[in-house]
């Protein structure tokens, strides 16, 4: 296993600077997701680590060796593709041992070790062709074939999106109880933060080949430091309003609130205008102390067992609101709501930066 480390990367295509100024340290062992929108740099990161792309500038290491100039097969790195990328008229069983036999590895070790993945994965007859396997089969070959190599690193570009929703929860399962049983450093590429959120030990969201901000999902979940990882962290994504100081409250369409104490000191250095953003879940129906109020027209309903979705108007606000609460209130296209939301969930961002005016952050 090792640290794969950026140090000041760049990667630049002519005067398109794909990647800037990339600066992440992946630990030993550790679950890392680049995680962010189509364009954003994380699949270009993820090709520098493998050598399928040149640095252009900065130091890139994997352990303590800058491998800058290595060839992949020297980087001691396997990777997972979106497309599996099997061989059609190869095996199960061949499909995975085809780098090991290429490495030379003796013909009992090659045996040993695809058998062991195999178990691991729960592929059992080895002897099928690609076309006779399911997609979520096909995913597990590709796997297999990553782990007989006992890299290093493990490196997935998008591994489930080729797959049905069913087929994403249970496989997005079956890879993160396999890092947990190998342990092997992996760097995991998706622009699906749900995926993001469920499988990594740290995620690194990505905009527009910056890195935005690097943490543990509760930590991006309960402390965005931007504008842009607060919108797109979460599911739903979290709702924003356009707000501005009133002497001691915070003020916009259909809303007002005290600015909350931890938000005080930014918003008195910042000039404003501010966007208060509060996630779908943290709305309430009912008496809630300390709480701002929303009013707020529910246009749709959508019902999802145990809970309702709520698409809400709120009078002066462009778009619509998002709210997420308990089925057991029976909310009607056409009811006018009070949408509590407890103050201590409020967050604000100065609107020309896009940060976080929290003192913990400022």
């Amino acid at each position: 296993m090792a640290t794969v480390t950026f140090e000041h990367v760049w990667k630049k295509f002519g005067d398109f600077a794909a990647v800037k100024d990339l600066n992440l340290e992946i630990q030993d062992g550790e679950f890392m997701v680049l995680v962010g929108p189509s364009g954003c740099g994380k699949t270009t990161s993820l090709r520098m680590i493998a050598g399928l792309e040149e640095v252009s500038d900065g130091a890139l290491k994997i352990g303590e060796r800058v491998v800058n100039d290595v060839p992949p097969k020297d980087r001691d790195i396997a990777m997972v593709f979106q497309s599996y990328a099997l061989y059609p008229h190869m095996s199960v069983y061949d499909n995975m041992a085809f780098g090991l036999k290429l490495r030379k590895v003796p013909k009992a070790q090659i045996d040993e070790r695809v058998k062991e993945a195999a178990r691991i994965l729960g592929l059992e007859n080895l002897q099928k062709k690609p076309r006779e396997l399911s997609g979520g089969q096909r995913q597990r070959v590709a796997l297999g074939r990553a782990i007989v190599r006992e890299p290093a690193v493990f490196l997935m570009d998008e591994p489930l999106s080729n797959l049905d929703a069913k087929l994403r929860v249970q496989t997005r399962a079956e890879i993160a109880r396999l890092h947990q049983r190998l342990g092997t450093t992996t760097v995991y590429v998706t622009h699906d933060q749900v995926e993001a959120m469920t499988m990594g030990t740290r995620i690194a969201v990505m905009d527009k080949g910056e890195l935005m901000q690097v943490g543990a999902p509760q930590d991006l979940y309960d402390s965005p430091r931007k504008l842009f990882v607060a919108g797109f962290i979460g599911s739903p994504s979290m709702n924003f309003m356009n707000v501005v100081r009133n002497g001691d409250e915070l003020k916009g369409n259909g809303f007002f609130c005290p600015i909350p104490v931890r938000y005080k000191a930014g918003v008195e250095a910042a000039a404003g205008p501010f966007v208060a953003g509060f996630r779908p879940e943290h709305f309430l129906l009912g008496d809630v102390p300390n709480s701002v109020t929303v009013r707020a027209k529910a246009d749709v309903v959508e019902f999802l067992g145990d809970e309702e979705l709520l698409h809400v108007t709120v009078a002066g606000h462009d778009g619509d609101i998002v709210a997420v609460v308990s089925s057991e209130h029976r909310v009607k296209p056409g009811d006018i709501l009070d949408l509590k939301l407890p103050l201590e969930k409020l967050h604000l961002f100065d609107a020309a930066t896009g940060d976080s005016l929290a003192k913990s952050v400022a």
